[in-house]
């Protein structure tokens, strides 16, 4: 009874505390308040900050545990480092967002920050303990100086949940389990539809570079891209130009590969591409996110729904071209097939791009594209491609009827 008497004894000490802490307050605000108004004092959490109440800690302890258990089912370890760090170490790290750093006050000689993710403070980690392999995860609040727009969910403190696999191995398999790691706590928390975005940086740099970005241009570009997650793109493209300095014609070529969405058949289609095919860098990345997909399907991560797509038309075959000044001859070939009872159609634009055409069909189901070029004229042939497969074939002007009816009517 001892024990349980000392306990309650302190309870009652610390309920006291409280009490005595809120008279204090109180006492403090009506004083203040008193003084014709010119110092009111408002009891309410800094900005961009809020409190908690017990039913939302029910809830984020939930959602906590349930990303943890994920986390653990894939063999993570945790971690835990200071919420602040010498500022040296977190300068430089964010490109333009450095600025959102929460500097302290000089600390007995220390400069220090409020750290503002997880993964410098990660990466400092590992370069103090000498740790080459680690899989963790940690879950921890971080702090930015931004200017807080609550109803849209940005705070000032914040939590984020990390979950990092640092070593060297075999390209795509640890970042496949990643985005599986993702996909399982989505599923779980019953979120409803969400979409996964993969990014390399390498495709991103590559796409600069052929659409005519300034080297010196490429991280403040970069930044300005990822804006596009919460802004339009007309306003992204005004950063650019009128903030970044960045030329109309380059933002719009960037602007065309931007806009673009998919998986595995955006990457076969981009690397495809006349113009981004020239990168090394872009084709390289591309080739990875390839291999990421034919991982992720194995997974079982993508969306089998690009694959059960409802059609609207009964189109068979689209007429593309692969280069400019070729309208006069998708014409003539459109009309042919019509003449002939197959169900086709044409971009209606003089020029149009042929990754954009071939997207067009990926996106609509149409099963047939029919390529016209300057070779395939010069050799009197239509290249056939079978957008399921990605095949394609050279078939003779006279028996492309025959062709397509043929592969149609086996579909």
């Amino acid at each position: 009874m001892l024990g349980l008497t000392t306990r309650f004894s302190f309870l009652a000490l610390c309920v006291l505390q409280i009490d005595e802490e809120v008279a204090k307050l109180l006492e403090l605000k009506a004083q203040l308040g008193g003084d014709d108004g010119k110092h009111q004092f408002v009891l309410k959490t800094a900005k961009g900050t809020r409190d908690y109440n017990p039913r939302q800690m029910a809830i984020r302890e939930k959602v906590f545990n349930t990303i943890i258990g994920c986390f653990k089912r894939h063999g993570a370890e945790t971690i835990d480092t200071p919420v602040f760090e010498l500022k040296e170490t977190l300068t430089g790290k964010y490109g333009e967002d450095s600025k959102l750093i929460y500097d302290l006050k000089d600390q007995g000689g220390e400069l220090l920050s409020l750290r503002y993710d997880l993964t410098v403070p990660f990466a400092r980690y590992l370069a103090m303990n000498k740790i080459t392999n680690i899989k963790r995860y940690h879950i921890a609040k971080v702090y930015r100086r931004d200017n807080p727009a609550m109803t849209r969910g940005r705070y000032r403190e914040f939590y984020q949940c990390d979950f990092d696999i640092a070593g060297q191995y075999d390209a795509m398999i640890p970042d496949a389990e990643c985005l599986k790691i993702v996909h399982e706590i989505l599923s779980e928390l019953e979120l409803g539809d969400f979409c996964i975005k993969v990014n390399d940086r390498r495709i991103l740099d590559g796409m600069f570079a052929v659409c005519g970005v300034p080297i010196d241009k490429f991280r403040t570009i970069c930044s300005t891209v990822d804006k596009l997650d919460k802004m339009a793109w007309a306003d992204v493209k005004k950063e650019m130009v009128n903030e970044k300095g960045l030329s109309e014609e380059v933002a719009d070529q960037i602007g065309e590969y931007v806009s673009m969405q998919g998986g595995m058949d955006l990457a076969e289609r981009l690397l495809q591409d006349q113009k981004l095919s020239q990168s090394k860098q872009a084709c390289a990345g591309l080739s990875d996110i390839k291999l990421l997909f034919s991982y992720l399907q194995l997974l079982q991560v993508t969306d089998k729904a690009s694959a059960e797509k409802v059609r609207t038309t009964e189109v068979q075959v689209m007429v593309v071209s692969a280069q400019k000044n070729l309208l006069q001859e998708r014409l003539k070939l459109v009309s042919d097939l019509w003449n002939g009872g197959v169900k086709a159609e044409m971009m209606y634009k003089k020029n149009p791009k042929l990754l954009s055409q071939l997207q067009h069909c990926e996106e609509a189901g149409i099963p047939l594209v029919a390529i016209l070029g300057e070779q395939e004229l010069k050799d009197g042939v239509v290249k056939l491609r079978v957008v399921s497969t990605r095949e394609e074939f050279d078939i003779c002007r006279a028996d492309l009827l025959a062709e397509i009816r043929r592969r149609t009517s086996e579909a």
